[in-house]
């Protein structure tokens, strides 16, 4: 290497090495961009091309990113925008709205019910059902047979019925055709069904006999044997059954839909893995309206009567317990006289047991959704929340009694030993709540299931008005004795 080309190397700029701390300096300006459909779509749609054009535009996005343009269109303009989808396209669209009636409302009863024809049962159901009782009627005339009758069968359940959860969208052949003639009956109905992951199969009186994956299906050989396909031990629900009674056992089964058969083991619909997301959704909703003492879950937009009214009655049988309470906190009223202090720590101690009680009964009551637990099991449960109290209590009462006694000494000028004998008191007190809340919000749940008792709402203000009365009693009642043994008063 000559001078000339040493020179060069000593003038080129090294490259150096990024540190760590720099990379992750570089990693944090990152962004993440998303694409903005909204502003696409809405630039499609007022923009200047023709309606081919803007139609082929549209078939490149997903039908909940324009159900997502909808609020921010005209009247007129979501008008255009249907005649350009069509009906089908537009019954996709609705299926993601949260409030497709609305939007149908703005629709003549014919063009309305075009778009609900082509919506699955339960979701036209689920659409027609948020209309008045006129304009509901007016567009299922205008449905044909097939439509009205599948809306009709799916309306005739209770709302707490599985049968109401179903859709009338999947595909059935019957026993003892070829493969071949299988394949050929899933094209022919596939136009119609898109629920195309498992193939259902009955016999020759229309009872249900198995079911075929689709995989299977499509790579199984023309001259393989149908019969070898089907699994007829596959799982199904009737259309009757409480959607509370066989939840868990349709949570136990991965797959993409469930066959409903009626009392004749007819197969009449199906549940879908995505009706069973919004069935478990609507359960939870339920559970946690209960548990807070309402008859059933509140809506966003629901009226001012109609929120009352559910809420009026339990606040009435709330009261009525807490009467009880008040009355059993008077006969406590010479503690009180004598040694005042006391009152100002009572709400701690029930809050406490308030706490506790809730805590093991929101876990009780989803132990309890699994019906396969057996009594030994049960009893565990309950040894080991009875435990979990008294160790909690453990604790917590020991921090009460070393922090309250020193607050007693040094903020209300009582002797020491007075001090610290009335915070292990309230220590003892705390203690014995505890451990019984955690019994009561784990054993009163499980006798309401036992009696076939809703237990979610019938627990809550149950368990609040006996942990509050245990806790008034075990605090009281300590301070009682602690009076007339050490004589305290003041």
């Amino acid at each position: 290497m000559d001078e000339q080309e040493k020179k060069d190397l000593e003038q080129e700029p090294q490259e150096t090495e990024e540190t760590p701390v720099e990379e992750q300096e570089e990693r944090e300006e990152d962004t993440y961009e998303h694409p903005d459909y909204v502003q696409e779509l809405m630039d499609i749609i007022h923009g200047e091309l023709t309606p081919e054009e803007k139609r082929e535009r549209l078939d490149d996005y997903h039908y909940n990113d324009i159900a997502s343009v909808l609020p921010l269109l005209t009247r007129e303009e979501r008008r255009r925008l249907y005649q350009l989808l069509g009906p089908e396209e537009v019954s996709e669209i609705f299926a993601y709205l949260d409030d497709a009636s609305e939007y149908l409302e703005e629709l003549s009863p014919e063009t309305a019910a075009d778009i609900v024809e082509n919506m699955d049962a339960d979701d036209a159901v689920d659409v027609l059902e948020d209309l008045d009782e006129a304009h509901q009627q007016a567009i299922i005339e205008h449905m044909d047979a097939e439509s009205r009758g599948d809306i009709e069968l799916i309306q005739s359940y209770e709302d707490d019925e599985i049968g109401s959860k179903m859709t009338t969208n999947y595909i059935v052949i019957h026993r003892g055709i070829t493969v071949k003639q299988a394949m050929r009956c899933l094209v022919d109905q596939a136009a119609e069904n898109d629920n195309l992951q498992t193939i259902y199969v009955v016999d020759e009186e229309d009872k249900f006999y198995g079911a075929i994956s689709l995989q299977d299906l499509i790579i199984a050989r023309e001259f393989t044997d149908l019969e070898t396909l089907i699994t007829t031990s596959y799982p199904y629900v009737y259309d009757h059954e409480t959607v509370s009674d066989c939840i868990e056992q349709l949570k136990d089964y991965s797959e993409d839909s469930i066959p409903v058969l009626n009392g004749e083991m007819k197969l009449i619909g199906v549940i879908t893995s995505q009706d069973l997301v919004e069935v478990v959704d609507e359960e939870m909703g339920e559970d946690y309206a209960k548990l807070a003492g309402l008859t059933d879950e509140e809506d966003l937009n629901e009226p001012l009567r109609a929120s009352i009214r559910k809420r009026v009655p339990w606040l009435l049988v709330l009261m009525a317990l807490g009467l009880l309470v008040s009355s059993v906190v008077g006969v406590f009223e010479p503690v009180m006289a004598a040694l005042p202090i006391v009152v100002a720590f009572q709400s701690m101690i029930l809050d406490m047991a308030g706490n506790v009680g809730t805590q093991s009964l929101a876990v009780t009551i989803r132990v309890l959704t699994d019906e396969n637990l057996s009594g030994r099991q049960k009893l565990g449960f309950v040894f080991k929340e009875g435990r979990v109290g008294f160790v909690n209590g453990l604790i917590l009462g020991g921090i009460t009694f070393a922090f309250v006694g020193l607050y007693i000494h040094l903020a209300k000028g009582r002797a020491l030993g007075d001090s610290y004998l009335m915070s292990a008191c309230i220590a003892l007190a705390m203690l014995i709540a505890m451990v019984i809340s955690s019994l009561t919000g784990t054993l009163i749940p499980m006798f309401f299931k036992k009696i076939k008792v809703d237990p979610a709402v019938a627990s809550g203000p149950l368990i609040t008005t006996l942990n509050d009365l245990v806790a008034v009693v075990a605090y009281y009642g300590l301070m009682g004795i602690l009076i007339n043994v050490f004589h305290l008063a003041g």
